[in-house]
């Protein structure tokens, strides 16, 4: 992706007619735009009072005028901010004017993508500008705000110098063959590796944390059929998201809804009953259940006291770092009373989804599964930084089994090289226009 040396513009931010907004301009031709709004030379970082007029000389709006010579600004380049009446009539008109001077309009994500280009931000900080305006949250705009001042990239590239001393400790012996054998013995090596794969998965972890802090807990709510899942959303969701019956099979389709708990975000996910089924239909709801099984931070398994063993094997497929959660439900059924017990591997709670005893102890485990780790110096991540983080620890797992072979140094170090790349990836070191292209295109217009 060619860095652009044309001139962009977009209506930047809109607080309706009573509020503030703005237009940004960024590239080459902002100063000449900018002496055209004022009348004069701006002084550099500096608010100036402007009528802001249209090519006839009629007024289209009165405001601020704010001018930051590359490359101390934002985007790396020289940036003009036109602030006015949140008017969007007021704004379109004031966009147009600035095209009229030359500037085009720009793409989805463009300004930060050029900021990017030319160095301003990495890929992960970048990344975190958008989390920080889509946070739905207070920890999650907090942990947004650390990823965006360099908290996740600082962690990435320190990693990275790990992994960038291995890899030339394992080449120089490559590049001397007669001293191969001695060389990859050594137990240096076989530490330092230990020392990085910790580090990774430490690392690891606190992302998969991020991720929740940015897109909320994804929970997945399984169990038998008619054992009063779509109840329980109804519950925590405060209404009637989901079709109750007593007949089995109710359910066909995963339902999703997005739920916030003091300021924590759930994203819950009904899914069909779990059954032998001959019903077309009703099989495709099923293997759409144990996908969103597949991929859940939270599996949370409703069943009744007397299927509770049984119901265990429902956890089959759940992702290893994911929290089970075993909900205990129709407790007003069997006249018991709500609790809470901690089991092997797993949270079993009593409660009842139609009276909503329980529900407030099931809200408390929800919200704190959803803000856990997002402390002093909690970031925000995206699934993709897991997954870039996931594939490099695999390929330290086969430098690891390469390096019991001493023969095996130029394998060990081409695992290296991949891993270094999936690295990189994160912060942008390595990146190819379609990777840029995806996350920058996922934008609002203005940013």
């Amino acid at each position: 992706m060619s860095h652009a040396d044309d001139t962009i513009a977009a209506i930047a931010t809109g607080a309706g007619a009573a509020g503030v907004g703005a237009v940004r301009v960024s590239g080459p031709l902002a100063p000449s735009i900018a002496r055209a709004m004022l009348g004069r030379a701006p002084s550099p970082r500096h608010a100036h009072f402007a009528a802001f007029r249209d090519g006839d000389g009629d007024l289209i709006d009165r405001g601020i005028l704010l001018y930051f010579p590359g490359p101390a600004s934002y985007t790396g380049e020289h940036v003009l901010e036109l602030q006015g009446h949140g008017s969007a009539v007021l704004l379109d008109a004031l966009l147009r004017r600035v095209v009229a001077l030359g500037a085009r309009l720009a793409r989805p994500g463009e300004f930060t993508e050029r900021a990017f280009l030319n160095g301003k931000l990495d890929l992960a900080q970048a990344e975190a500008v958008a989390d920080v305006v889509a946070a739905t949250s207070e920890a999650g705009a907090r942990a947004a705000l650390r990823s965006m001042e360099g908290v996740f990239s600082a962690r990435v590239d320190a990693l990275l110098a790990e992994l960038i001393a291995l890899r030339v400790h394992i080449e120089a012996a490559i590049d001397f063959p007669e001293e191969e054998i001695d060389f990859l013995a050594d137990p240096v090596i076989g530490a330092n590796l230990a020392a990085l794969r910790a580090n990774l998965d430490a690392l690891l972890i606190e992302t998969r944390r991020g991720v929740r802090l940015n897109d909320g807990v994804a929970v997945a709510i399984v169990g038998r059929p008619n054992a009063g899942k779509s109840s329980l959303l109804n519950a925590l969701a405060g209404q009637e998201r989901a079709i109750v019956t007593d007949i089995p099979g109710t359910t066909r389709d995963v339902l999703r809804e997005s739920v916030t708990i003091d300021g924590a975000t759930l994203e819950l996910a009904d899914t069909a009953g779990l059954r032998e089924s001959e019903d077309i239909v009703e099989r495709e709801g099923i293997r759409r259940a144990r996908a969103q099984l597949e991929r859940c931070d939270v599996a949370l398994l409703v069943t009744e006291e007397a299927h509770a063993t049984d119901d265990l094997a429902f956890f089959e497929g759940t992702p290893v770092h994911a929290t089970r959660l075993v909900v205990i439900n129709k407790i007003d059924l069997a006249r018991t009373k709500a609790r809470r017990a901690q089991r092997d591997n797993h949270e079993t709670l009593w409660l009842s989804a139609r009276t909503g005893e329980g529900i407030d102890d099931l809200r408390a485990i929800l919200r704190d599964l959803a803000t856990a780790g997002a402390g002093e110096g909690a970031f925000s991540a995206r699934r993709r930084h897991v997954l870039a983080l996931e594939t490099v620890r695999d390929h330290l797992a086969r430098t690891a089994v390469a390096l019991h072979d001493v023969h095996a140094g130029e394998l060990a170090a081409e695992e290296l090289r991949h891993a270094q790349q999936a690295l990189g990836e994160i912060t942008g070191s390595y990146s190819s226009d379609d990777l840029l292209g995806a996350i920058f295109g996922s934008f609002c217009i203005g940013k």
